[in-house]
């Protein structure tokens, strides 16, 4: 069996676009006529640049090659161009198209994935959403207003969740990290206390950042939300210094949460040796694949770390999360955009299946999915901004004034 072609959808969101603006999925054919398909998360330049990498990748490393081959072509990828270091964007696209493999050799074998990466652990798999907002809410309301985010918690929980995760903790610059401001430091604890107030000890609550903050502010926060004993504290500082990243997560009781914005092993490894984090959150299609992910599950069970799989994309590496998760002793929960409705579900022939805050693992081969090609044709995205940016300005603490305590005239 040999690869013989390769394509690649560049799909929009559309509104509410839970996930990101659009999705990158990548298709593999075999000179059998095996189909498999994959999806890369890079945000790093433009969907449609990433599209012709993937495609150049697939000429340059793939083509011709026998799609079980997957180390020698990821090692292939790893090196090309003497590069031999983690690439978060080279990488990304590799994920896509090494996740189609596994698809193929998983239909090919009629067995899913995880039956050939170690056999499965558990059937069902516990799950978490954001609280987002509602048909009736205004959208920014749940993400700024504590009481509304509670409300919206009870509705998660009567759905079946146990688990919810929200970042009111301000913008995330190109400038970070930083220190709180104290306008967002009484909202995080505002948001930790209304929502641990509403759902009691029926749910844990997983509190957000992206990296704003330094060591001495995360510090800070972290003190400040402790009370409520929040499940994770996820990537308090910024990516590129676990090193300083420890020294926050030997300074709180929370447990430290990061990963999605690392890629490939050797990453993780600075991440786990320096005891930066104790859950690990890879994002399947940055991380370097199916593969990596099952390596990087097994180094962390060798320091008692956990995973949970990251998920702000398209539902094929949500496929993916699954398939690495089900296989996982040290797996810990799974993300999912809600329930796995609305476009996450029109984009697949049959969609994820959930339970009760549960994702059920599938038995079908592969991946247990398959893209609707047609629905990702109708769906092109024709926007030019990035999955996700950050702001271009640096985050200035700036009070309101109100005029119970405007002194302008004093």
């Amino acid at each position: 069996m040999k690869l013989l072609d390769c394509d690649v959808f560049v799909v929009g969101n559309p509104p509410p676009s839970f996930g990101g603006r659009y999705f990158i999925f990548v298709k593999l054919i075999t000179d059998d006529g095996i189909v498999g398909y994959g999806e890369s998360y890079v945000a790093t330049v433009s969907p449609h640049v990433i599209a012709d990498i993937i495609k150049d990748i697939f000429g340059r490393h793939m083509i011709d090659m026998n799609p079980h081959d997957i180390e020698p072509m990821g090692r292939r990828v790893h090196g090309s161009g003497f590069t031999h270091r983690p690439d978060v964007t080279m990488m990304g696209a590799w994920s896509g198209l090494e996740m189609a493999c596994w698809d193929i050799i998983g239909k090919a074998a009629n067995q899913p994935v995880y039956n050939l990466i170690g056999g499965k652990v558990r059937d069902r798999l516990r799950s978490y959403t954001y609280i987002y907002p509602d048909a009736d809410d205004t959208i920014d309301a749940v993400y700024s207003d504590p009481d509304v985010a509670a409300k919206r918690a009870l509705d998660y929980l009567d759905k079946g969740f146990t688990a919810l995760k929200f970042d009111p903790a301000g913008p995330y610059t190109i400038y970070d990290g930083r220190q709180p401001d104290r306008e967002y430091l009484a909202k995080s604890v505002a948001f930790c206390r209304c929502l641990r107030e509403a759902v009691g000890d029926k749910a844990d609550l997983l509190f957000g950042t992206h990296g704003q903050f330094s060591v001495s502010g995360a510090k800070r926060l972290a003190k400040a939300i402790e009370p409520y004993d929040p499940l994770w504290f996820e990537e308090p500082t910024p990516p590129d210094m676990p090193e300083r990243m420890a020294e926050v997560a030997a300074a709180t009781s929370i447990p430290i949460a990061t990963g999605e914005r690392l890629t490939t092993r050797f990453e993780f490894s600075r991440v786990l040796s320096q005891s930066a984090a104790s859950i690990l959150q890879m994002n399947l299609g940055r991380v370097g694949g199916i593969l990596e992910a099952k390596k990087i599950a097994s180094m962390a069970e060798a320091y008692y770390a956990q995973i949970a799989p990251h998920l702000y994309c398209g539902p094929l590496v949500g496929a993916a999360n699954i398939q690495v998760a089900a296989a996982s002793p040290n797996f810990l929960i799974l993300e999912s955009i809600e329930q796995w409705g609305g476009f996450h579900a029109d984009i697949l022939k049959s969609p994820v299946k959930m339970e009760d805050g549960y994702v059920i693992v599938p038995e079908a081969p592969g991946l247990g999915v398959e893209l609707d090609e047609d629905v990702a044709r109708q769906n092109p995205y024709s926007g030019d901004m990035l999955h996700l940016e950050m702001s271009p300005d640096p985050s200035d603490f700036q009070p309101k004034i109100t005029p119970t305590d405007d002194r302008s005239a004093s």
